[in-house]
C-alpha cells in the first residue's frame, strides 16, 4: 500500500511549516554554531586543553547525527510534532543543566549530550516534513528552512558575547535554554499532512483517502501490513555509500572552523567586539549563500550535485586561505568567503540526497544518513583540536579541513559519474528492437 503523496501542496500552509521550520533551525543549529563563544571562557574555567574542551561540540555533533535515526523512527509513532516539541525540551535541559558547570564530564553530559539530543529531535523532523510538503519548490524550500541558522546565528554572535559578559558563561547558557524553548511552539505549528501522513507507504500506518483528511482509518486497514521504519538496504546501494562518504568527510570539516574562528582572531589580538563582529559576517553571507543557491537550484539549469562539487571545492579554497589572514579586515573577507559557499552547500545537500535515492526513501535516507555522517562529526573537532595542540597554532585546524574537503569532492565526482553511466546503461536497454523487415505488414505476417 502506498501512500498518496505523489502531489504535495507545494505552498498554501506549507509556507507556514518552513517558517517554522526556519525558527527551529534557528534555535538549534545556530546556537551549535556560535558555540565558539564559550571556548575560550570554559577552557579557562577548568583549565583544560583545546582538544579536551572541544569534546563538548564533538559529542553535541555525535549525538546529534546518532539520534536521527530515532527521531525517524518517533515520528511514525507520535508525529513530527511530537518529537519536534520533545526536541525542544531536551535542547532547554541540555543548556539549564550545564548552568551549574560541576566539571567537564557533566559539561559533556549536559551542553554535549542532552543538547546534542535535542537538536536531533528538532532538526530532523523539521527539515523532513519540509521535504514532504513540497515537490517543484522543495530545494528553495529547504534554502528558506536552512537558512533560519544564519539569521540567528547573525544575532547570536553579539547577543551570545553580550550576556556572557553580563551574566558569565554560566548564566549565559541558562538563558539561552530558556530560549530554546520556543522550539516547542514551533513544533505545535507543524501540521501533520493529511494525504500522506507526512511519510512514504515504509513509514504511514494506513493510506489516508484524499480529501477525507479527518476520517479514521479502519483497524482492519493495519493488520494484514507490516510496515518497516527504516530501510537499512540502503548501505547495499553504491549512490547511497558513495553520498555517505561524502558526507562523513564533509562533518569532520564543516564544524571546525565555527569552533576555532574565535580563538584564531583573539591570537591575532583582535578585540572581543570585533571578534564576535567574525561570527556575524559568518551568518550573514551563509545566510545569503542559501538563498540564493536554492533560487539558482529551483531554477534547474545545473544538476543539484554538480553545484555541491563547486561549492565543496570553492569552500576548501577558503579554508586552505584563511589562515593566511593576519588582521580583522582579511581575517574578516576570508570568513565571507568561506561562510558563502558554506551556506551554498547546506542549501542543497538534503535535495542532492533526495535526488540519489528518491523521495520513497527519503525518511530513511535522511536518519541512516545522519547516522553514517556522525562519525565524522564526532572525530572532526577533537581530530583538529588534537592537530591545533601539536603545532601550537589555530591555523593547523583550517588547514585539516580544507585538505579534508577536498578528498570529500572526489566522491561526489564518483557518484555523478556512476549515475551517468546508469542512466547511459537504460537508456540503451530501453531502445526498442528495430525490424529487419522493410515493411511493417510483412513483419505482421511473419508473426500470424
Amino acid at each position: 500500500m502506498q501512500a498518496k503523496d505523489s502531489n504535495p501542496p507545494d505552498g498554501g500552509y506549507g509556507w507556514v511549516v518552513v517558517v517554522s521550520a526556519f525558527m527551529v533551525m534557528g534555535l538549534t543549529v545556530a546556537v551549535l554554531k556560535t558555540f565558539g563563544l564559550f571556548f575560550v571562557e570554559i577552557q579557562q574555567h577548568f583549565d583544560e586543553h583545546a582538544s579536551t574542551t572541544s569534546w563538548i561540540t564533538s559529542v553535541t555533533i555525535a549525538v546529534f547525527h546518532l539520534g536521527a535515526p530515532v527521531a525517524s523512527s518517533l515520528c511514525v509513532q507520535y508525529t513530527h510534532r511530537t518529537v519536534v516539541i520533545t526536541g525542544g525540551l531536551l535542547a532547554f535541559s541540555g543548556m539549564a543543566l550545564g548552568f551549574f558547570g560541576f566539571n567537564m564530564v557533566w559539561m559533556y553530559a549536559t551542553t554535549g549530550f542532552l543538547q546534542g539530543l535535542g537538536i536531533s529531535f528538532s532538526w530532523t523532523p523539521a527539515i523532513s516534513i519540509v521535504s514532504h510538503y513540497f515537490s517543484k519548490k522543495r530545494a528553495l524550500a529547504n534554502a528558506i528552512a536552512s537558512a533560519g541558522e544564519c539569521a540567528f546565528a547573525f544575532m547570536f554572535g553579539p547577543f551570545f558575547q553580550w550576556l556572557i559578559s553580563q551574566y558569565g558563561w554560566k548564566g549565559a547558557l541558562l538563558i539561552i535554554g530558556g530560549i530554546q524553548l520556543n522550539i516547542c511552539v514551533c513544533g505545535v505549528l507543524m501540521r501533520p499532512l493529511a494525504s500522506s501522513c507526512f511519510l512514504e507507504s515504509s513509514h504511514c500506518g494506513t493510506e489516508t483517502p484524499p480529501g477525507n483528511g479527518a476520517s479514521r482509518p479502519d483497524k482492519e486497514d493495519k493488520s494484514p501490513i507490516k510496515h518497516k521504519t527504516f530501510n537499512w538496504m540502503l548501505v547495499r546501494r553504491s549512490e547511497f555509500v558513495l553520498y555517505a562518504n561524502f558526507g562523513i568527510l564533509a562533518a569532520m570539516s564543516f564544524f571546525v572552523p565555527p569552533l576555532f574562528l574565535v580563538p584564531l582572531s583573539y591570537s591575532l589580538g583582535i578585540d572581543e567586539s570585533w571578534t564576535a563582529s567574525l561570527l556575524s559576517i559568518l551568518a550573514m553571507v551563509d545566510f545569503g549563500g542559501r538563498l540564493l543557491c536554492g533560487w539558482y537550484a529551483n531554477l534547474r539549469v545545473t544538476k543539484t550535485i554538480h553545484l555541491l562539487a563547486m561549492a565543496i571545492t570553492l569552500i576548501s579554497t577558503s579554508l586552505m586561505l584563511l589562515p593566511l589572514a593576519n588582521n580583522y579586515l582579511s581575517l574578516a573577507i576570508f570568513t565571507g568567503f568561506y561562510g558563502f559557499f558554506f551556506g551554498t552547500t547546506v542549501a542543497i545537500h538534503i535535495t542532492v540526497l533526495a535526488d540519489v535515492v528518491g523521495m520513497p526513501e527519503f525518511d530513511s535516507a535522511l536518519g541512516l544518513f545522519m547516522l553514517i555522517r556522525s562519525s565524522g562529526g564526532f572525530v572532526g573537532p577533537p581530530l583538529a583540536g588534537l592537530i591545533v595542540d601539536m603545532a601550537g597554532d589555530y591555523r593547523a585546524g583550517f588547514y585539516m579541513a580544507g585538505a579534508i574537503l577536498v578528498l570529500s569532492a572526489g566522491f561526489l565526482i564518483i557518484l555523478d559519474r556512476l549515475q551517468q553511466r546508469k542512466i547511459r546503461g537504460s537508456k540503451i536497454r530501453s531502445k526498442p528492437e528495430k525490424s529487419t523487415l522493410p515493411y511493417p505488414s510483412l513483419h505482421i505476417l511473419k508473426h500470424q
